[in-house]
């Protein structure tokens, strides 16, 4: 006795028969497709453009011989320390003696410009007058250009009154300078007109006397020459060749 074929009745029967088989067709596929590892989810594909994307924006991996250029490059120049040496000693400019010498060079400049600026506005200030000075050994005098002859004369002579006095005795040279240009200074500015400066003639020093030997550089080319109109070694009884007559500037 023959099976007669089930038939599905047309409708919506049929749609629902066609869903079932597809709902059994895409279980039967997803047995057979192989399973990711166990914690990890399975990567998804990224589209060809987005591959090709994220791969251009990581640099170019550099040849060896683009390393070994750069390397030659940074080298050059370098000098290898001698063997048994842990690091650079330091040299004679850099070392603490060095260092001390360009220091005391440079205030020797600052001290050499300071004068010569000074010596440019004396200049400037006194029309150009420079001292003439004369120095024997014994005996020293320098006047301006505009300080007349008899005038001189006097002063040398010991016939000024003497207005004001100066002893540098036990003094140094730097203390001595700076003592006689404020002297000067002061008495200028009282107006008094001629003064005696005493600097000894050394006689209780082991070396030659220092003072004597400065005492017409800074009257005739220091500070203490803006106030000095003339000067010149005192007569025996104002002291002799231990000291000078300055004759200072109206």
């Amino acid at each position: 006795m023959s099976k007669k074929k089930e038939k599905i009745p047309d409708g919506p029967f049929a749609k629902l028969n066609e869903l079932k088989k597809k709902l059994a067709a895409e279980e039967e596929a997803a047995k057979t497709k192989p399973k990711a590892p166990e914690g990890r989810a399975a990567p998804k594909p990224l589209p060809a453009a987005a591959s090709r994307a994220s791969y251009d924006v990581y640099p170019k991996t550099a040849s060896a011989g683009d390393e070994d250029m750069s390397f030659h490059r940074l080298m050059s120049g370098v000098v290898p320390i001698e063997d048994g040496k842990s690091r650079v000693g330091l040299t004679a400019s850099t070392g603490p003696s060095g260092i001390a010498q360009r220091l005391a060079a440079g205030k020797q400049a600052m001290a050499k410009e300071e004068e010569d600026a000074h010596e440019h506005l004396r200049t400037l200030a006194f029309g150009g007058q420079r001292f003439e000075v004369t120095d024997d050994g014994a005996r020293v005098e320098g006047r301006r250009s505009d300080v007349p002859p008899d005038l001189m004369r006097k002063l040398r002579r010991g016939m000024l009154p003497i207005d004001a006095r100066l002893d540098l005795h036990g003094m140094r040279a730097e203390e001595a300078r700076a003592a006689v240009t404020a002297f000067l200074r002061d008495k200028r500015t009282r107006g008094e007109r001629c003064v005696l400066v005493i600097h000894g003639r050394g006689e209780h020093s082991s070396g030659p006397a220092v003072l004597r030997g400065e005492i017409a550089t800074w009257l005739s080319q220091t500070t203490a020459s803006e106030h000095v109109a003339a000067f010149a070694t005192a007569a025996d009884a104002d002291g002799g060749e231990g000291a000078v007559y300055v004759l200072l500037r109206r």
